[in-house]
This record gives C-alpha cells, structure tokens and sequence, in this order.
C-alpha cells in the first residue's frame, strides 16, 4: 500500500486532486474532517473550553469552529493556535494511525489530505507528497467562492507552511491552474508512473473531469 500526502495553498484545489486519486482507486483520509469529529469528544471539548472560555459553546453544546477560528487565527495572538493544535494533533495522529492500519491490506494506496501536513509532521508517514500548484491569482478567485477574501486567504496561510517550502518539500506537482481535465491527466500519470492498478472506472470520468475550467 502506498500512502500518498497531499499538500497546497489554499484554495489551490486539492479536493479535485483527491478526487482523481480516489477515482482510480485510492482511500481518503480526511485530516480536517477527523479534526471536526474529535471536537465532539468529551475530553477534547473540555480542553478546549478550558483553554478559550465558554465563548466557543454554541446553543447545542458543541465547540462553534466559527468562533473558535477567530480566536485561533488572530495574527495578535499566535499562540493561541499552538494551544489548539497541542490540544487536537495528537488525537488527530492517533486516528490517521488507525485508519492506515485499518486499510493496509484492503487498498493499492491512501490519500492523506491534511492541511498542516508538513507543520504538524504527517509526511513522515507518507511514501509520497504530491505538491496541488496554482497560482495566487487563481487561488484568491477560488478562496472568494468560500466567501474568504484575499486578506483572510493571506491571514489563513500565514498560520500554514509557507507555499514555496511545501512545493520544495513535496516528492511530485501537480498543476491545478488550468482545465480539470489536464489535473486528471496528471493524476493519472502519476498513479501509473508508481506502478499502481487503475480502477476498472478510470476509464469513463464523470463530469468533473471535463475540459472546462
């Protein structure tokens, strides 16, 4: 089993990525949606509480991520993410153990997304890093379909590695700036240049692969 880390800049795209690899057979795992899941843990709630205050409760009992982001991505207090994260990567660790263990016989490869990849160590457990390239233009215009401006996309990222030090430290690119058709492709010669077998789907791609933009 190869276990394949995806990595980016914001709003570079790589859900098209991931969802080349998954079509050819590959597994997800989803490091942000396990950090959303952990946040419905007793124990990590409470941490969290006790960390930031009962500000970041919402009405059902659970942590409201909205607010908590705000508290955590605020360039005035940058040790307030650092807290989160000491609080919430080492479950995150554990769980991305898990599912690896738990698919290691059942898939040709795994797909890490995780958007902390590199600061939070994850490549470590990666055979490969495949490195989601668009430029910042292309990625502000996407990051405004999120409803994120440019000055969030820019205050989001500063809390990341920097873009050129993870397209440094990735082992392949992939270019998502053009058509989602070229991704594809990419993708694709990706998959067999590791000598994984194509799933029998590969070959009829659904409307998300067409030539448009």
């Amino acid at each position: 089993m190869l276990v394949i880390g995806l990595a980016g800049g914001i709003a570079s795209g790589k859900s098209l990525v991931a969802d080349c690899f998954m079509h050819f057979g590959a597994t997800l795992i989803d490091a942000d949606r396990i950090g959303h899941e952990i946040l419905k843990q007793a124990t990590i709630k409470n941490s969290i509480v006790l960390e930031f205050g009962n500000s970041v409760i919402d009405k059902e009992n659970e942590i409201n991520r909205t607010q908590l982001a705000k508290i955590v991505f605020n360039p005035n207090d940058p040790n307030a993410l650092k807290t989160l994260e000491k609080i919430t990567h080492p479950v995150i660790s554990e769980r991305i153990h898990s599912a690896l263990k738990q698919h290691q016989s059942s898939t040709p490869a795994v797909l890490l997304d995780a958007p902390v990849m590199f600061k939070a160590g994850w490549d470590q457990m990666c055979d490969k890093v495949v490195f989601v390239d668009a430029n910042l233009a292309t990625r502000k215009s996407r990051a405004k379909l999120r409803g994120w401006s440019s000055d969030e996309l820019a205050k989001r990222e500063s809390f990341q590695t920097p873009v050129e030090e993870k397209r440094n430290l990735a082992t392949n690119i992939i270019d998502n700036g053009g058509s989602k058709n070229a991704t594809y492709l990419q993708a694709r010669d990706l998959w067999r240049s590791w000598n994984l077998p194509l799933a029998e789907k590969h070959h009829s791609p659904d409307s998300l692969f067409t030539n448009t933009p």
